[in-house]
């Protein structure tokens, strides 16, 4: 998973600066952008998941 996340971290950046050069209307183009930041802290979400250390059973 950990791979994963690093993946789509690029993905969400990518994505923000594509709606700042393709769209002109201010309202779909900041839409797009929140869409964007959604999925860049999906993807961090998932990097730090990943990068914690794992829980053994009947162990608080």
């Amino acid at each position: 998973m950990k791979f994963a996340g690093l993946l789509v971290l690029p993905a969400g950046f990518f994505l923000t600066l594509t709606a700042l050069v393709l769209f002109a209307d201010p309202a779909r183009r900041a839409a797009f952008i929140a869409c964007s930041l959604a999925i860049e802290a999906l993807g961090l979400a998932v990097t730090v998941r990943g990068h914690m250390p794992q829980r053994k059973a009947g162990r608080l």
